[in-house]
């Protein structure tokens, strides 16, 4: 079962990481700029950035997961996963967010998907959790 639920999480947080660079302003073409005439990203891009910096620490515990002998390992690799997913989905919902334009593919698309998929995360880091408190013995 950890095997399963370690593979889930790694393919979730694969998609964490890929999905922004996709539906972000940048990738669409928009930028802001500047009266200087230089262009910078929109925040949706750095929402983007930051989520592949969570979802390369939530991929090491899938594949922790994936090969823990140990209940206690499990548990700990569970309340990693839960907190890692929570960060993934504030990040578009509020620490960093998305553009405030509501036509943007950033509000339409990576907002939703992003939190989907750190609710997925959860979910699955939450029964890891559960099932290492209630199995007993991993392997």
């Amino acid at each position: 079962m950890f095997k399963v639920l370690g593979v889930g999480l790694v393919a979730l947080a694969i998609a964490l990481a890929v999905v922004p660079r996709f539906t972000d302003c940048q990738s669409q073409g928009l930028q802001i700029t500047m009266q200087n005439g230089k262009t910078t990203p929109m925040k949706c891009h750095w929402t983007g950035v930051a989520e592949m910096g969570v979802a390369i620490p939530l991929a090491a515990v899938g594949i922790m997961m994936a090969v823990a002998r140990k209940k206690e390992t499990a548990r700990y690799l569970g309340v990693s996963g839960i907190a890692l997913a929570a960060v993934a989905i504030a990040l578009p919902n509020g620490l960093i967010g998305v553009c405030s334009t509501a036509t943007h593919t950033c509000v339409t698309a990576m907002k939703p998907a992003l939190t989907a998929l750190g609710s997925m995360a959860a979910l699955g880091a939450v029964v890891g959790l559960v099932w290492s408190w209630r199995s007993k013995a991993l392997v």
